[in-house]
């Protein structure tokens, strides 16, 4: 008994069931990477913006401060600032820069993303130098 050469090559061209379950399989984890990636890139962008606006409102506190063209007292003050839809939480030190050079003073602003976070966006210090009047 001669096979029938047209029955072969269809059989031939079929995919087993065992095949399509891999083919699956290298998709779907496939998908859950690139799924992955995408996430992580979006967190990446989101903090990347936060800490620019973070930035920004700490600049914009240092301008404020010498805009005011008064010599900044010594403590800690507090505040907030809106910028980006957001509302901002800003916490100024400011201490002497050296106990031997008496007319300047060491400014230290930190933004926060909110009253609950603990540790701070953006971290600058700035010097202020007492001019004669």
């Amino acid at each position: 008994m001669w096979a029938n050469p047209m029955r072969i090559a269809k059989a031939e061209q079929a995919f087993t069931l065992v095949e399509v379950l891999i083919a699956v399989a290298v998709i779907a984890i496939s998908l859950g990477a690139i799924f992955q990636t995408m996430t992580s890139s979006a967190k990446s962008v989101s903090y990347l913006r936060d800490k620019t606006f973070a930035h920004w409102v700490a600049m914009n506190r240092i301008a404020e401060i010498q805009g005011l063209n008064q010599w900044p007292d010594v403590g800690i003050d507090s505040g907030s600032e809106e910028m980006g839809n957001h509302e901002w939480v800003w916490r100024t030190v400011v201490k002497p820069a050296d106990k031997n050079i008496p007319n300047l003073r060491q400014m230290e602003i930190e933004v926060f993303r909110d009253q609950r976070s603990k540790k701070p966006l953006a971290r600058l210090r700035a010097i202020a130098q007492k001019t004669s009047p």
